[in-house]
């Protein structure tokens, strides 16, 4: 048997299981015959009394026999049949039921014989069913060397392998991250020639952390690294690792170096690291979880006593803050990469990248595309791409034109158009005075983003929408700007009340948006003259975190107190100021208004127009200078801050400074 071959042998024991089964069902219906019927105790002796026994076979307490004539008898059912051959049981073992049977049935043909057991019934009873145990046991047993057991397959690694002819990734199609791709070149160098490394005693780096945004592409980095390189590419997502199984996901982690040994040099990526490698002790279900072993044993593996020469490993994740010390420490991930939204240059760098291939018309400018979507990601930028390629498609155009890219900015960056929708003649009045009031405070405002775009056309969740837009992107923010912001958001509210003596929940976000900023200008920026440059910490940390299981806040009510009324001043002085600019200008907001109702979507020009400032007129600001090659800004996030009342929001960059989170 140990000699046919696995697949053989699996179909050899599931016909011979299948032919032993037959065999069974066979002989138990055989056992039995078809019209035999079993009758009570009762019925027989009264058949026996009126001489109808032809024959009987007693075996203690079974008897079987046959009547002369048939007899209608309910047997063991509720309706009567007609019975020939029948069965009864003995109530109790009776030597002399034949010399009874023979008094009344004188002609009967009665035999007795003691119980005996055929050697077909024993082996029918016992050595069948066990022949079947045995069979498949041996059946599992072959499974589990063969490694086919399913079972057995939650310890193989759930990697996807990419070789070196199949990775068909280079730097030639990352664009915007140029910082991570010279971090990585001495990553590639070493995988092509190690020993230039070796000889003057240098180490290359065991591991490399990506850090970002989403869609920024640190996925896309860790397949160029493998295609310029040339090496296999192991790829693998953190939640890969963990299943229900204690134990899976260190034999996962144990198998997925084993691999990369056998091809080294490779590479290993590990995307959303962050899913299993996230800070121990996290949570309330005790230290000793399968996620937590599975991040041992990948220390381990990182670090342990065999070396993984030839074998780098290389993590993706937008969650930084979570990951556990130990796996950051020098050693394991030796450099921690950022790859952070591009600026303008990186961001025309990406488009070309998204373009190529494409048919593009004489007027496409990628740079003032570009200019115009700061803090966009790469993969917003090639999504906008195609949603150009698709509007000049359905508009059966030949090339795509720069208007195709235009509506796709403002679909990708405000929402998809939904002119189907019919508002009343009183909500669309409500909308446009709202964005009204939200353009012309900002256009007012010495220190806010320029204007962008105006619409009272739903899109999206929202009615309406405006769009402030800055035309370079920026390291840090001053206070005056956030104050200058937050007037800018309470001017849909200030018109709403101004004009209608009423207000309405479109101002919801706005409202939401503003507090939030104050509420960071006053705990985390030391923006606040009566509190001073103080922090006083988040007091939002999850327990899922690891760090704190209780939060407390560290400082008093009293403090509690001040932090409030700080924020409630900014704001209300932001509302207070919208208002009275709203005051001053009521015919310019009149106008803008009326010409929103008229057109449904006014861009700058035209609001400078209708304002009766012409674009040369307009203000200086330092968000209408150029980037410049040397500036490295940190590009600003638009957020869609939407709602689903009856007033669209205003979308401007992430007024917050510092890196870009998730």
């Amino acid at each position: 048997m140990g000699q046919i071959p696995g697949r053989q042998f699996r179909a050899f024991t599931f016909w011979l299981l299948f032919a032993l089964l037959a065999v069974v069902l066979v002989h138990g219906i055989m056992s039995r015959s078809a019209n035999e019927h079993e009758i009570s105790y009762t019925e027989f002796m009264q058949q026996v009394k009126a001489k109808n026994i032809a024959d009987l076979l007693i075996i203690e307490r079974d008897v079987q026999g046959t009547f002369k004539d048939e007899v209608m008898l309910s047997g063991n059912g509720q309706h009567r049949t007609p019975v020939k051959q029948f069965k009864v049981i003995l109530p109790a073992d009776d030597p002399d039921l034949a010399d009874k049977i023979w008094a009344e049935n004188p002609n009967a043909d009665i035999r007795s014989r003691p119980t005996s057991t055929p050697w077909f019934n024993i082996f029918f009873s016992w050595w069948i069913p066990l022949l079947a145990i045995f069979l498949l046991w041996i059946f599992f047993i072959r499974q589990m060397q063969a490694g086919g057991s399913a079972a057995l397959k939650f310890g193989k690694s759930k990697a996807r392998i990419l070789n070196e002819n199949a990775v068909k990734v280079t730097f030639r199609d990352v664009a915007g991250a140029d910082e991570a791709k010279e971090e990585l070149q001495e990553i590639i160098e070493f995988l092509r020639d190690p020993k230039k490394f070796q000889a003057l005693g240098g180490r290359i780096p065991k591991g490399a952390l990506l850090l970002g945004p989403p869609g920024t592409g640190k996925t896309l980095l860790a397949k160029a690294v493998a295609g310029e390189a040339g090496v296999p590419f192991f790829s693998m997502s953190g939640s890969d690792f963990v299943e229900m199984f204690v134990g899976v996901g260190a034999s996962r982690v144990r198998d997925l170096f084993e691999q990369g040994k056998k091809n080294a040099p490779c590479i290993i990526f590990i995307d959303e690291i962050d899913a299993v490698g996230r800070h121990r002790g996290a949570g309330l279900g005790g230290g000793h979880d399968e996620r937590e072993q599975t991040l041992n044993q990948l220390l381990v593996e990182m670090d342990g006593f065999e070396s993984n020469e030839g074998v780098i490993l290389i993590a993706a994740t937008n969650r930084p803050d979570v990951l556990d010390p130990a796996l950051l420490r020098p050693g394991r991930f030796d450099r921690q990469i950022v790859v952070d939204r591009p600026d303008a240059r990186g961001r025309e760098g990406i488009l070309k990248v998204h373009a190529r291939g494409k048919p593009l018309s004489d007027d496409v400018d990628l740079m003032t595309l570009a200019k115009g979507t700061p803090g966009l990601a790469g993969a917003e930028l090639a999504n906008l791409v195609n949603e150009a390629a698709l509007l000049a498609a359905r508009k059966n155009h030949k090339k795509i034109s720069m208007r195709d890219f235009e509506e796709a900015k403002d679909k990708v960056m405000m929402g998809t158009e939904r002119k189907s929708m019919i508002l009343s003649e009183e909500e669309k009045k409500v909308t446009a005075y709202h964005e009204s009031g939200h353009a012309l405070v900002g256009w007012m405002q010495a220190n806010a983003d320029p204007i962008h775009k105006v619409t009272v056309i739903p899109r999206g969740r929202a009615l309406g929408v405006t769009h402030f837009l800055p035309e370079k992107d920026h390291y840090t923010r001053t206070r005056e700007y956030f104050v200058d912001t937050m007037a800018t958001m309470m001017g849909g509210r200030a018109a709403e009340e101004l004009i209608f003596g009423q207000i309405t929940n479109g101002a919801s976000n706005d409202i939401q948006t503003a507090t939030n900023l104050a509420r960071k200008m006053v705990t985390e920026w030391g923006m606040s003259a009566k509190l001073g440059p103080l922090n006083f910490g988040k007091q939002d940390d999850m327990v899922f975190l690891g760090r704190e299981l209780v939060s407390h806040k560290d400082y008093s009510e009293r403090t509690a107190e001040m932090i409030d009324e700080e924020v409630s001043k900014l704001v209300t002085a932001a509302y207070d100021t919208a208002k009275s600019v709203l005051t001053e200008n009521l015919d310019k907001l009149h106008a803008l208004a009326q010409a929103l109702l008229e057109r449904e979507v006014l861009d700058r020009r035209e609001i400078g127009i209708v304002l009766g400032v012409s674009p040369a007129e307009d203000k200086p600001s330092e968000t209408e200078t150029t980037t410049t090659a040397e500036e490295k800004p940190e590009p600003a996030r638009p957020p869609r801050v939407e709602s689903p009342s009856k007033t669209g929001p205003i979308i401007r960059p992430d007024p917050l400074p510092g890196p870009s989170g998730a």
